[in-house]
């Protein structure tokens, strides 16, 4: 390093130096939001609201989170979550990478008029109401599948992986795989396929988060509380731990300042488990992820 710093200029140092800083800066600006809430989710919620905690915790409290996971209807809520989650992106990737590959083969005539078909849906829809009629003819309401099959394919994403089909993989490997045989289905599964990995990860991780932060489906197309995915479940105990704090402050006294101060640390707490199982997963997908995002990036 000191060998490297040795042939620069005192104007590229500085310039390093500056852009490490401001790196830094938009770092700690970007983090610090997120570490807070974990922090404050387990510190003592009256040092938090006056403002005592800021770096460190301090005066551990796990009354957020035993409130939280006392409630039984949180492991269902997860369950649930986890299933529609690994169901849902299975499903989603099922049918994306086969689409996107179609659509990227130029002899294929109706690929146009296909994705005109797809890009209309990204601007219009039916609205709420045709929404949840459709839903009621298809016996969807109240059924897991409702989670699932309505949004099998995500329009934006089909378009992802079809540009890198259609500029990552070249033709002479489609050329050189159909001289030694291989047809269009043994091309994309045995050929394709482990050369996409990158894009796989990128668009496998944009539906599992979108399945796993799924809480309008829940709110309107589903009543029974067995099959409500964590979301439901988490916003009902924060209105429950609302509500008591709401009532302990019109009973007059300290103890409605005190119950709004553990709600608060709940609300933390719900956040933190909310957010927990993406924040871990996301480092195991970052070497595929940071492949991924540059898809369609000015190339040398």
């Amino acid at each position: 390093m000191l060998t490297r710093l040795r042939h620069r200029s005192p104007g590229d140092i500085a310039f390093m130096v500056f852009l490490a800083l401001t790196c830094g800066l938009i770092l700690f600006i970007t983090l610090y939001p997120v570490y807070f809430v974990m922090i404050a989710s387990i510190s003592d919620p009256t040092l938090v609201s006056t403002g005592r905690v800021s770096f460190w915790p301090r005066g551990l409290s796990w009354f957020g989170y035993e409130q939280i996971f006392a409630d039984t209807r949180i492991w269902t809520g997860y369950r649930n979550t986890l299933l529609y989650t690994v169901a849902g992106t299975a499903l989603n990737l099922l049918v994306t990478l086969p689409a996107a590959y179609a659509l990227s083969r130029r002899e294929f005539a109706p690929r146009k008029f296909l994705m005109l078909f797809f890009a209309f849906t990204m601007f219009f829809s039916g609205g709420l109401i045709p929404t949840y009629l459709l839903y009621r003819d298809l016996n969807l309401l109240d059924n897991w599948a409702v989670f699932v099959l309505p949004s099998a394919v995500n329009v934006f994403n089909l378009i992802i992986a079809r540009a890198f089909f259609e500029n990552s993989l070249p033709e002479e490997i489609f050329e050189a795989a159909t001289i030694d045989g291989a047809n269009y289905f043994q091309f994309f599964a045995k050929i394709a396929i482990p050369l996409s990995m990158a894009i796989i990860s990128v668009i496998g991780l944009y539906y599992l988060v979108q399945h796993w932060n799924d809480f309008f489906t829940g709110l309107v197309f589903v009543r029974t509380y067995d099959r409500q995915p964590l979301q439901i479940v988490l916003r009902d105990i924060l209105i429950s731990n609302q509500a008591f704090a709401g009532g302990a402050g019109g009973a007059g006294g300290t103890g409605g300042s005190y119950a709004q101060q553990y709600a608060d640390q709940i609300k933390y707490g719900v956040i933190v488990v909310s957010t927990l199982p993406i924040i871990v997963l996301y480092p195991f997908l970052q070497r595929y992820f940071e492949k991924g995002v540059m898809i369609g990036s000015v190339k040398g």
